[in-house]
């Protein structure tokens, strides 16, 4: 329908998730040559005409992250180059969302950075799902369309009939997260209270909520090495807990984490592909599309309506 003034172009980190839009939507996936110079440099060649057309960049933070950024910011410059009528990026996984704050003196705050190098590098609007801060969000001077996986991660629980659940937030920061889902799956809600004693570590000091003899269904918006969650399970287990079902958004993955989620008291780990993951993976793992969520939002950008009724259970 819109393949004479609409054009999606995959970057590097998730030509996969790009084809399931682009097939989603009946339209093809743009031609675009992206190559390395020796040095390591970006080259970006758009094979095909994108004068006076929406242009939608799809490109995940995923690792390499910075590699995955520097060839956003050069795919934008070329197609505002090529004068572009607007750049829209379809970015399923907002790197550097963690560092949204100073939580200590001295600190960058490089969520704003990023946003404000997408900005200046001439990007129009902004798909994202599920920001570690909703807060992000303006961050931006343009329009960002934050869209949430809770809709599809809860319907995929709901078809499990897990008897006896409770909804695990892991910290305060996802409270809000689970107590949706909980509301949504009418099942009882709980809290770890953690302390990290450097990045990627987290100790569990305290549970609000009777976890004994329930099975916990534990919120994440994304899993990078995978300890803390690791811990949150072997801590609900010492109260009495039986063995958790892990959900998460954006499957960031790095080092060991695939080897640590593959753990006894984890039945199922259910994760979306806004971030490719390996198709080896265990067989623990449960992978959900988020291409049909993406492709509405598109959809409903270029025909004109409401994002919101993409929101089954509410917004984010």
């Amino acid at each position: 329908m819109y393949s004479d003034k609409m054009k999606i172009f995959s970057g590097s980190s998730n030509p996969k998730l790009a084809e399931r839009i682009c097939e989603e939507l009946k339209v093809p996936l743009g031609k675009i040559k992206l190559s390395r110079f020796k040095s390591g440099e970006i080259y970006c060649l758009y094979e095909e005409s994108i004068r006076n057309c929406d242009v939608f960049l799809v490109q995940t933070f995923s690792h390499p992250i910075n590699e995955n950024f520097m060839e956003l910011l050069v795919m934008m410059d070329a197609a505002k180059r090529a004068s572009a009528r607007t750049i829209n990026l379809v970015v399923p996984y907002y790197g550097y969302s963690r560092q949204e704050r100073k939580a200590a003196p001295r600190e960058p705050i490089s969520a704003k950075l990023v946003a404000d190098l997408l900005t200046a590098a001439g990007a129009d609007r902004v798909i994202t799902i599920d920001l570690h801060a909703p807060a992000i969000q303006g961050f931006f001077n343009i329009p960002v369309d934050h869209l949430t996986a809770l809709d599809l991660v809860s319907d995929y629980i709901k078809k499990l009939n897990i008897q006896n659940p409770i909804i695990v937030s892991p910290d305060a920061g996802r409270a809000t997260t689970a107590e949706k889902m909980a509301n949504i799956l009418d099942a009882p809600f709980a809290m770890m209270i953690k302390k990290r004693p450097a990045h990627n570590e987290a100790v569990i000091t305290h549970v609000i909520g009777d976890v004994a003899g329930r099975t916990p269904i534990i919120i994440e918006d994304l899993i990078d090495t995978g300890s803390t969650i690791v811990n949150v399970v072997e801590g609900l287990k010492e109260r009495g807990a039986h063995d958790a079902y892990v959900c998460a958004t954006h499957p960031v993955f790095s080092g060991p984490a695939l080897q640590r989620l593959d753990h006894p008291n984890i039945k199922e780990v259910v994760i979306t592909d806004s971030i490719a993951i390996p198709d080896s993976h265990p067989n623990r793992f449960r992978v959900l599309s988020v291409a049909h969520l993406l492709s509405d939002a598109i959809n409903i950008i270029m025909s004109g309506g409401s994002l919101s009724s993409l929101f089954k259970y509410g917004g984010v």
